[in-house]
């Protein structure tokens, strides 16, 4: 399949806005265990003033949530996710609480949460999941995306925002998209194992940890060699939408992925797509049916691991 050059005429440099996304926060004596025991990531390993990304699971292993875990200590921790997973997430952990001494809540109101991409990244360091005092805001370096720098701004409300160039929220979404490491969203609740979407690849995974909900699947999955499903970036000339299927000309009857997160720019239209790696391999990819819209594959701008 070919390998089309990837154009986007907009730098992706500046200060976005981020309505898609949340901030969810677990505070009390037992905040950091009691997300250790619930989450892909190991909290407790975690030191304060760390961030990480995660995974919440059902006890299949699919992900109905995924976080930027920021642990401010042991006794208040920020979980960064989808805004229209909020409140049903909150429900859902608050379930496995029990005697833990801790408790959640939509903190959205509470901070400020801004994009950082190119030009307006004030680090000099830039590997990501690290995070670094800039004022009273916290910066929490993300992957890159086009060979740019990418990192979340945290801050409180009477804090003032940074200056840069204005972003737009839709080429920030690009950039999420481009940088290979899909957001869980409602259209694709309880899709996907963490690793269709690499997750174990970009440290999203620690499989060292003790057990939490779907552990066992996912450690199956990774050791018994039965990794047949990956996310890839794709491109196609019309908007693509997440939970829409695709399908392989290797099959014309049954889809063999579905769009985990997509953006729009203008005409560029990219997404992330979990597919059957045979799929990715000598057949052409086509959008919502056998004869859609054709999709071409964009290269991951990481290594999967599959030997861990």
């Amino acid at each position: 399949m070919s390998t089309p050059v990837f154009d986007l005429a907009t730098p992706l440099s500046g200060v976005s806005p981020l309505p898609h996304l949340g901030v969810m926060r677990a505070v009390g004596a037992d905040a950091a265990s009691f997300l250790h025991n619930q989450l892909t990531n190991d909290v407790l390993l975690m030191k304060a003033g760390e961030c990480r990304l995660a995974a919440f699971c059902n006890a299949k292993g699919r992900m109905q949530a995924s976080f930027v875990v920021y642990k401010r200590s042991a006794e208040d921790v920020l979980l960064i996710c989808r805004r229209d997973l909020m409140a049903q997430t909150i429900k859902r952990l608050s379930m496995f609480v029990m005697r833990a001494k801790a408790k959640l809540s939509d903190a959205s109101d509470e901070f400020q949460l801004l994009g950082l991409a190119g030009d307006a990244v004030p680090l000099l360091t830039v590997e990501p999941w690290q995070r670094h005092a800039v004022g009273a805001a916290d910066v929490l370096t993300l992957y890159p995306a086009l060979g740019q720098a990418r990192a979340l701004w945290l801050a409180p409300m009477d804090a003032v925002a940074p200056a840069g160039t204005p972003l737009s929220a839709d080429l920030w979404q690009v950039g999420e998209v481009m940088s290979g490491i899909a957001w869980v969203e409602q259209a694709t609740f309880e899709a996907f194992v963490p690793q269709m979407l690499n997750y174990e690849s970009v440290d999203g995974v620690n499989f060292k940890k003790g057990c939490y909900p779907g552990q066992e699947i996912v450690a199956r999955s990774q050791f018994r060699g039965s990794l047949k499903r990956r996310a890839f970036i794709v491109q196609s000339t019309v908007p693509m939408t997440a939970g829409q299927e695709v399908f392989s000309s290797l099959n014309a009857t049954q889809p063999c992925g579905l769009v985990a997160q997509a953006a729009q720019h203008g005409a560029v239209c990219v997404a992330i797509a979990e597919l059957q790696l045979a799929a990715t391999e000598n057949s052409t990819l086509h959008l919502g049916a056998a004869q859609g819209p054709v999709l071409q594959l964009l290269p991951l701008p990481y290594l999967l691991r599959d030997d861990i």
